[in-house]
């Protein structure tokens, strides 16, 4: 009898303990199931690092074009592709020189900031470090980066005319590549898919709606 009674004791103890190992496994099950997520989107950032929030995007092309529009009725700027180089150039507004010094344009300037960077020279990439403007908000990046393709530079005032005259994004994001924007030799061909991938030509179509019922009044 007192084996017996042993036994049970045994037996209950086992039964007492019983909870806790239900309690473990559901731990483990919900551990298993949080480092698998965190693989998962971990997957994700490596598949598309830069296009990994559509809804950020969206709004940085809405707030680039809304800007963009505008300014096109000063300094006659094509929208489509003022968003393109601003995403480009700013990697969607993610670039330290877009987040500390609100240049979206990557627009050089004298005795300012000085950044490294890359420039396209004899068939190769090459870091080099050099001085960009530094401006207080995107809208003033892009009025400076509007009054640049309009007035040229000090050099040559009609610099980015072609730029400016271009009947479409096309010839526009080609005559920039000619004006010498930038070295990269498929700069315009990064404009161009930009702006077909996620349809800025509609912020072109915007500003010949408001040209209209401009010239309606």
């Amino acid at each position: 009898m007192a084996k017996r009674k042993t036994k049970a004791r045994k037996r209950g103890k086992r039964n007492k303990q019983s909870p806790f190992m239900l309690l473990f496994k559901i731990g483990l099950v919900f551990l298993l199931f949080f480092v698998f997520s965190i693989a998962f989107v971990g997957k994700r950032l490596l598949d598309d690092p830069v296009g990994i929030s559509s809804s950020r995007e969206e709004e940085f092309i809405d707030e680039v074009g809304e800007n963009a529009v505008i300014l096109n009725a000063t300094y006659g700027i094509r929208p489509s592709v003022a968003i393109a180089q601003a995403i480009l150039e700013s990697n969607w507004g993610r670039s330290e020189l877009a987040q500390r010094e609100n240049n979206y344009y990557g627009i050089k300037g004298t005795n300012e900031t000085d950044y490294t960077t890359k420039e396209f020279e004899e068939d190769e990439w090459v870091e080099i470090r050099a001085e960009f403007r530094s401006y207080n908000t995107l809208l003033e990046s892009m009025e400076d980066y509007a009054k640049l393709l309009k007035n040229g530079t000090e050099w040559d005032d009609s610099l980015y005319a072609d730029v400016i005259e271009s009947s479409n994004y096309r010839d526009a994001a080609k005559a920039l590549k000619t004006a010498g924007y930038a070295t990269d030799p498929d700069y315009p061909d990064k404009v161009i898919s930009l702006i077909e991938t996620y349809d800025l030509q509609r912020f072109d179509h915007d500003t010949n709606e408001n040209e209209g019922q401009a010239n309606d009044q």
